[in-house]
């Protein structure tokens, strides 16, 4: 399904493993939509590719339509043969500016049309490939270039995709994270199996654009999770599935202290009491 090497993307990559681990999972039957972004740019440089499935570039606004044009050509290839035709999964994946911003209306159509579409969000919170500007994704009190411009942190809380699919209905939900691989690999297999429009997010930490060391990196997404701030979650039909955070449960200061796009909070406790209070909301509404 991919070339091993053929990829110019940051040494240790969290996205380009849970590319891996999607593609794996899904086998080779598949047609995949790949909207702009880091994925995109870093696994297609001329004259290599990534990819050794049918594979089509889409913009940032419109990857679900692409997909949604593909199950619609294979609903008429099935509807015109009169031997039945092995249907493929079509995977759409996308960064979080294709997913929270720029192509966000686009998706939430598809959404509402019941596309059947697989639909995989890699989120690593901000538009890593231009220089980690901040995006709807970006997580309250983040230091971005777009900020620091203008001498601010990101003053809004991060959209909340996982409540916007729920509200749209749609069969699966899941949001997961790269330093829970199995948990990637299980949420993919039952999306699998599941017809029309799923949603799967994964939080993929930035080396450069969270201002980590590699050594970090899998510490502090784990701790995203283990915190509460990026629950793993999974819906079926809108009925939460158990989850449950192991305790002690730590403290939101221990997943951003290592981080460098909170440097400038570290010794602002109001600044870090708003971020706790989402980590312990989150844990209330979803009983984590």
């Amino acid at each position: 399904m991919i070339n091993k090497n053929n990829h110019t993307a940051c040494l240790g990559c969290a996205q380009i493993a849970a590319a891996r681990l999607v593609l794996n999972e899904l086998g080779s039957n598949i047609v995949v939509v790949n909207a702009t972004g880091c994925l995109e740019v870093t696994t297609t440089t001329y004259p290599n590719t990534f990819w050794n499935i049918p594979w089509l570039h889409s913009v940032f606004a419109n990857a679900a339509p692409v997909g949604s044009g593909i199950e619609a050509a294979i609903n008429y290839l099935e509807a015109k043969q009169s031997n039945t035709i092995q249907r493929p999964t079509i995977l759409v994946q996308a960064g979080d500016g294709a997913t929270f911003d720029i192509g966000f209306g686009a998706l939430t159509a598809s959404w509402a049309r019941g596309d059947d579409l697989l639909y995989v969000c890699y989120d690593n919170e901000g538009y890593a490939n231009t220089g980690m500007q901040s995006s709807l994704a970006t997580p309250k009190q983040a230091k971005t270039p777009t900020n620091v411009k203008y001498n601010q942190l990101k003053k809004t809380s991060k959209r909340d995709m996982i409540q916007i699919a729920l509200a749209h209905q749609i069969p699966y939900i899941a949001q997961t994270n790269i330093a829970f691989p199995q948990d990637i690999k299980e949420k993919i297999r039952k999306a699998s199996q599941i017809k029309g429009p799923r949603y799967i997010q994964i939080l993929v930490p930035c080396l450069p654009g969270w201002k980590i060391k590699p050594h970090h990196q899998m510490t502090a997404a784990k701790l995203a999770s283990d915190s509460g701030l990026y629950p793993l979650l999974e819906f079926i039909n809108g009925q939460i599935q158990k989850n449950q955070l192991s305790r002690p449960i730590p403290p939101v200061i221990d997943y951003i202290k290592n981080q460098g796009r909170f440097t400038n909070i570290l010794a602002n406790k109001i600044a870090i009491k708003h971020l706790q209070e989402i980590a312990d909301d989150n844990i209330k509404k979803y009983k984590l």
